[in-house]
């Protein structure tokens, strides 16, 4: 796994250990990230990686013009491989960690222009877990199946990538 591009291009992540966190894959990322850098929206972002993993969606992010990433992830071999990833590239300034529950945390977070939402395998806590993201403006989930926009939301986009359905979920009001 690596930063595909940005300050950090090319850059290898070290990937947690273990069968609890499914790392986005790389054609994914850059999927992703191209269709962010045509909405214009990555450059100046303060972003949030919840259910972070190694962190590579915050890291892309910072590696692509984001000024601050706050990540939240709770299972410690994770937790290991990001506090890694974030030493390696030196980003403990532009960065804060997060040692707790995504559902427990979320309620506290201010100022959030993107979440990048990447939980475990078959999670059903979508409608809540977006009800709480009251200050954010744009999510980018992945999921087993395309994530709906509940009231408030919109669904700018949904596209699957192998068995990884990335969905663009963005505040009604905007």
């Amino acid at each position: 796994m690596r930063v595909i591009a940005g300050e950090f291009g090319g850059r290898t992540l070290v990937a947690p250990e273990g069968l609890t966190t499914r790392p986005t894959t790389d054609k994914v990322r850059q999927a992703v990230f191209n269709s962010l850098h045509s909405m214009g929206v990555v450059e100046g972002a303060v972003v949030a990686d919840l259910y972070a993993g190694s962190g590579a969606l915050g890291v892309e992010a910072l590696s692509r013009g984001a000024v601050h990433c706050t990540f939240v992830e709770r299972d410690r071999s994770a937790l290991h491989a990001l506090r890694q990833n974030l030493d390696a590239l030196r980003l403990g300034d532009r960065a804060t960690v997060h040692a707790t529950d995504v559902m427990a945390w979320v309620p506290a977070m201010r100022n959030v222009d993107i979440a990048f939402i990447d939980p475990p395998y078959a999670f059903d806590g979508w409608p809540a877990l977006l009800a709480l993201l009251t200050d954010v403006g744009l999510v980018v989930a992945e999921a087993d199946d395309p994530v709906a926009a509940p009231d408030g939301w919109v669904q700018q986009r949904a596209r699957r990538y192998g068995r990884t359905w990335v969905t663009l979920l963005e505040r009604a009001d905007g």
